[in-house]
């Protein structure tokens, strides 16, 4: 039997320690966010804001993400910085946190809402660069991410059993200290391809949005993740409407998460494989289309618990297929950049859009608002394919 040569252990040992610090970063991130995110407006109405207050500041939080999300990874990208400034991040947004636990009123939390949505706005852009820079050859980004899923379900698990056991303000802590841990986790990653240059970037987002691919691509996340909007406001009503109880829509959600941490981890790198990440596009908008139109006609309990799987696809698996192509088609110089435009600027602005109008649809068409969410993944189906053909960022392979 021959044995593994030292180099081969050496490089084994490099990639399970970058795959380690990866997991450790986004555990702690994710669940920080799984910590407060659901429970964020109960805290603000317990501190005495009004629904009307409670939504202008969750709002002002989002609009200020579409401007820092973006700018931010721009100036990481720029000044070759990207360790430094998610570990500087991490560390401000552990650090504002705890102003959720003022005795303060609207303005206070509203001041609060926008220094905290700007300093996390950039994190996950910037760690999803980094981590595909890292990725190749020692481990799959659908690996970290699905830990991060699993881990934002245990943050909010976690946070429901201290609430339940102390009050609404364990979450401000358990968030901070989250945070504070992933700044620390930060500053142990490893030195990768994004900052082995000493010296400052020149290229702009002027040739980052002339590259290639990278704006059909924007339309294609942005007309597939946006469609969750209906699906996130308003599916639990729509299921209560078709008589499911709230027991059984639980499971249905949860059964949503699972094929989502399924796919991360398992799935979605196999058919990333088999199919492109073009074709693996297709499918995710595809499987939107069979998603909504089977939402739209009927809440039947067995065809609801046969389509929720499908979440796996049109949000785990778009997510993998969209990194895979903006590492292709997206010059290293502007990788930062890139994922801030994709995660803030593209997904963000349409979600927002959709999550806008969300409530009028329903109200107006009921479930038949879930044919509008079925076209957009129609409208996304052709550009997918079309991506087939678009060259990597050298100008060679296709994806």
């Amino acid at each position: 039997m021959r044995l593994p040569s030292r180099r081969s252990l050496a490089e084994a040992r490099m990639a399970l320690g970058s795959f380690d610090r990866f997991l450790l970063l986004y555990g702690t991130m994710f669940a920080a966010f799984g910590v407060a995110s659901p429970f964020l407006p109960a805290l603000l109405h317990e501190r005495g804001l009004g629904p009307s207050e409670i939504g202008a500041v969750l709002a002002a939080g989002t609009a200020v993400r579409l401007i820092t999300g973006p700018t931010i990874s721009r100036l990481a990208d720029r000044f070759n910085s990207h360790k430094q400034i998610l570990a500087v991040l991490l560390a401000m947004a552990a650090v504002i946190a705890f102003g959720y636990d003022l005795p303060a009123g609207f303005a206070i939390f509203l001041i609060v809402s926008v220094a905290h949505a700007s300093t996390l706005a950039p994190i996950v852009p910037i760690a999803d660069a980094m981590t595909l820079a890292a990725a190749p050859g020692r481990f799959q980004y659908g690996w970290v991410r699905g830990g991060a899923s699993a881990a934002f379900i245990v943050g909010s698990v976690s946070a429901g059993q201290v609430i339940a056991a102390t009050s609404l303000t364990g979450i401000v802590w358990m968030n901070g200290t989250l945070l504070a841990l992933a700044a620390i986790a930060a500053l142990w990653l490893p030195r990768n391809a994004l900052d082995r240059s000493s010296a400052p970037r020149e290229a702009n987002v002027r040739a980052l949005l002339a590259a290639p691919g990278f704006l059909p691509l924007m339309a294609l996340a942005a007309f597939v993740m946006s469609s969750h909007a209906l699906h996130d406001g308003f599916e639990v009503l729509r299921w209560e409407d078709g008589g499911i109880g709230p027991g059984a829509a639980g499971l249905l959600w949860s059964e949503g998460v699972l094929a989502e941490v399924v796919v991360f981890v398992v799935v979605g790198p196999t058919l990333l494989r088999w199919l492109g990440p073009a074709g693996a596009a297709a499918l995710a908008a595809s499987a939107g289309v069979v998603r909504w139109s089977v939402t739209a006609v009927t809440a039947w309990l067995p065809a609801m618990a046969l389509v929720e799987p499908l979440h796996g696809l049109t949000f785990a698996l778009l997510h993998l297929a969209c990194m895979q192509m903006l590492s292709v088609v997206v010059p290293p110089a502007l990788a930062a950049t890139a994922q801030g435009i994709y995660g803030g600027v593209a997904v963000g602005t349409m979600t927002a859009i959709m999550t806008l109008f969300s409530g009028p649809l329903y109200g107006t068409l009921g479930p038949r608002a879930f044919w509008v969410m079925a076209l957009l993944c129609a409208a996304a189906l052709p550009i997918a394919l079309t991506m087939r053909r678009i060259p990597d960022a050298s100008g060679s392979s296709p994806i």
